[in-house]
């Protein structure tokens, strides 16, 4: 009789956690994206974008300098607005994350001189616009008009955007992740993009039971 039965009795679960040291494999999600997926898309992205743009200045009159353009004019002033999540998951603090990340990388690359989020967040409040509003003219001129009495003014907008797409095989799937910068001049109404894929696979195995 009771054969087959286990009792646990008084033990409990311990939590731990230790320091990933720079060059060590970082914890993949075993559900949904993290690091693993989420940094090399902001690299990618944001290093292919910067270079593009890296370079002799351009034709267009950096809003900064109040005059013709030279050889030693600052970087074009960018106005970075949103990360929007239109994935297949909640992304939670990462995207966060991921706007800081990419506003250090622009920072560091001297390419463009990008404004600070307290003063976007300040100009779209505001204004009382949403991100996506701006790419209707008068809602622009407003922003703007905001961002200049603040003297945050600025030559370009840049959104970043994270897509998903899933290809599922019984209770296994693949979910391809797509994060895509868009940079408008907000002068003549250039537009550039950038994007960059990863592909991650998720597996679930089956683990048996046995009975006593």
């Amino acid at each position: 009789m009771g054969l087959g039965v286990l009792i646990l009795n008084g033990c409990r679960g311990k939590q731990f956690a230790k320091v990933v040291q720079p060059g060590q494999p970082q914890m993949v999600g075993s559900h949904a994206a993290g690091s693993e997926t989420f940094k090399p898309l902001v690299d990618e992205s944001v290093g292919s974008l910067l270079a593009r743009h890296a370079g002799p200045p351009s034709h267009i009159m950096p809003a900064s300098t109040g005059g013709p353009e030279n050889i030693g004019a600052p970087p074009k002033r960018i106005c970075f607005v949103a990360v929007e999540n239109k994935s297949a998951e909640e992304i939670g603090d990462f995207k966060d994350q991921i706007y800081q990340i990419m506003d250090t990388r622009i920072v560091e690359s001297r390419v463009f001189q990008p404004i600070s989020k307290r003063f976007v967040d300040a100009g779209l409040q505001q204004t009382r616009l949403r991100p996506d509003q701006l790419f209707v003219p008068d809602n622009m001129r407003a922003f703007t008009m905001v961002m200049e009495q603040q003297g945050q003014p600025f030559d370009f907008l840049l959104y970043a955007t994270l897509t998903s797409g899933t290809t599922r095989q019984n209770q296994n799937y693949e979910r391809d992740y797509l994060l895509t910068m868009e940079m408008v001049n907000v002068r003549t109404g250039e537009y550039d993009k950038q994007s960059a894929t990863l592909t991650k696979s998720y597996h679930q195995s089956r683990v048996g039971r046995l009975l006593g």
